[in-house]
């Protein structure tokens, strides 16, 4: 079988402890969808963006939703959570089986600074197996960072998950990204924002054809998809609509990115500090 059922679900939660609220949603949503193999949530959902909730990890959090996750043979992704390791802070989304088991965690490679700032930057791409293929996870402004996919894709990843939170005006944007991110990686990608106070929602899941599947409106939402794993496999060996096959030309192209070389000079170094703009418009 190559079919994998996955629901995104673009809740509406203030800051504080959603736990509760959450687990009731999750388990709605599995006893109205029974076919479902995981659940997504947005980033930072558990809690919010306060860091005074930030924890060890293992800590009651996770394990919340690794009794959860067992309870329901159901897989999670739910969302990301701060985490403390010694004097840093991280953004780290936990990937949990349908045992229990946590399988692995991302630590956010790209916090969005300078806004999210005293978070630290992880420095591991995450993949993991489900039975029916790979998937690859990264964390919201990572989706600004084509090297992010593409690293992830090089791994084997067939989907790629984006828990996300973005209030901003700038989430039309991201949903395009998500669109070329799925087409020149020839992948799924689910970019599964928050609603009402916290987010601007607008979920998106889109096909490795580059076509959207499903985008959400502004308000709380389920998306639940059954992705074909055989689709994604067939797309990248025949390419889109029999055209480009980009994942074997960016293989078997020789060239060499001097922007990537490590101490090799480029333009971006002469832009100034990375701050939150002031009122100087000079």
């Amino acid at each position: 079988m190559s079919y994998f059922s996955i629901a995104g679900l673009q809740l509406a939660l203030p800051s504080g402890n959603n736990l509760a609220t959450i687990g009731a949603e999750i388990e709605k949503n599995k006893r109205r969808f029974p076919w479902l193999d995981m659940v997504v949530l947005s980033e930072l959902c558990s809690y919010g963006a306060d860091k005074q909730y930030a924890e060890s990890f293992p800590g009651q959090t996770e394990a919340f939703y690794c009794q959860l996750a067992k309870k329901l043979n159901l897989w999670l992704i739910p969302g990301s959570h701060f985490e403390i390791v010694g004097e840093q802070t991280f953004n780290t989304a936990s990937v949990i089986n349908n045992h229990g088991e946590v399988v692995t965690r991302y630590r956010k490679i790209y916090p969005f600074y300078p806004y999210e700032s005293g978070v630290s930057c992880g420095d591991k791409f995450v993949v993991f197996d489900v039975p029916q293929g790979r998937i690859g996870v990264a964390i919201c402004y990572d989706l600004w960072f084509p090297e992010v996919a593409r690293n992830l894709t090089c791994m084997g990843a067939e989907v790629l998950i984006y828990p996300t939170l973005t209030g901003t005006i700038d989430r039309t944007v991201e949903v395009a990204m998500a669109q070329s991110t799925a087409a020149t990686n020839q992948c799924y990608v689910f970019a599964i924002n928050a609603a009402a106070s916290q987010g601007h929602g607008q979920s998106v899941v889109v096909g490795p054809d580059g076509n959207i599947i499903h985008l959400a409106g502004s308000g709380a939402e389920t998306i639940p998809i059954e992705i074909d794993f055989n689709q994604i496999r067939r797309q990248r060996e025949r390419g889109l609509h029999g055209l480009g096959q980009p994942l074997k030309s960016f293989r078997d192209n020789q060239i060499t990115f001097s922007a990537y070389q490590p101490g090799e000079p480029t333009s971006l170094d002469q832009l100034g500090s990375l701050v939150i703009p002031d009122q100087n418009k000079t």
